[in-house]
């Protein structure tokens, strides 16, 4: 899977986020596994308000950044069975 790449406005504040459904429904899951906590990593520069959690996505608001700088963002998840991963992607802050 390549990693998701965004463009900001210094100046927005945006949600970003992810849909864990497809790998919550893999055939290597158990059944019934839904997201029971998120951990965001926002990089020095960015930052990150309004974390959400539900029971298969997660989202979280990002504001700032440095015209011409990318940050890469990452959320690790771990489901109500214990199982842990994580998804990352990348924001290019460019003035508009």
């Amino acid at each position: 899977m390549s990693i998701r790449r965004y463009q900001k406005d210094p100046s927005s504040k945006l949600p970003y986020g992810f849909d864990w459904t497809n790998w919550l429904d893999s055939e290597s899951m158990p059944s019934g596994e839904t997201i029971a906590s998120a951990v965001w990593t926002i990089p020095t520069g960015l930052t990150g308000t309004g974390e959400q959690i539900g029971t298969v996505l997660t989202k979280v608001d990002i504001s700032g950044g440095e015209a011409g700088s990318t940050y890469t963002v990452a959320c690790k998840v771990t489901t109500t069975g214990g199982y842990i991963t994580e998804r990352s992607f990348e924001i290019s802050v460019v003035q508009r």
